[in-house]
């Protein structure tokens, strides 16, 4: 009797340190290269002024965003289509990421990264654009689908 309950006492315990362990992202080179080529394909049809649904393939209809120019969350696939179909005051010539970072958890993938690109104003000056970066994906049904992005500033330091 005190045995089984002995027993029972160490699985239960058991199970409360499985369930309470830390989730650990999982290494995936495959996921990782998958979820940075999304990335990279957006900048590439946003250079190429390629139309805002090619840009935005890969967005989930229930995407959300955070960005310096507005003050409140971006909500729905639609609203950040009909963002970027307005013609923007400039023209990003390119734009890559450093220190790229994915984090899997199962079939979720977070990809952070410093973004570093070059634009080109409305005065037709060349301007550095740099920003810390988090995207959000989703695979579902085998395709992955950006669900979240924060894009954030990165103030230029004082001389």
């Amino acid at each position: 009797m005190i045995r089984a309950r002995m027993m029972r006492h160490t699985a239960t315990f058991g199970l409360l340190l499985f369930a309470t362990a830390p989730a650990l992202a999982e290494e995936n080179p495959r996921v990782a290269a998958e979820i940075m080529a999304l990335a990279r394909s957006q900048w590439a049809a946003e250079i190429a002024d390629k139309p805002a649904a090619e840009q935005l393939a890969a967005v989930a209809d229930d995407y959300t965003e955070f960005n310096p120019d507005f003050p409140t969350r971006i909500d729905g696939k639609a609203m950040a289509l009909r963002m970027s179909e307005i013609p923007p005051g400039g023209k990003t010539l390119f734009g890559d990421m450093q220190n790229p970072k994915v984090q899997v958890y199962g079939d979720t993938a977070i990809l952070t990264y410093n973004f570093a690109g070059i634009t080109r104003g409305p005065d037709q000056k060349v301007a550095a654009s740099v920003a810390k970066s988090t995207r959000v994906y989703v695979r579902q049904n085998g395709k992955w689908w950006l669900v979240h992005a924060n894009f954030a500033p990165v103030p230029a330091p004082a001389n």
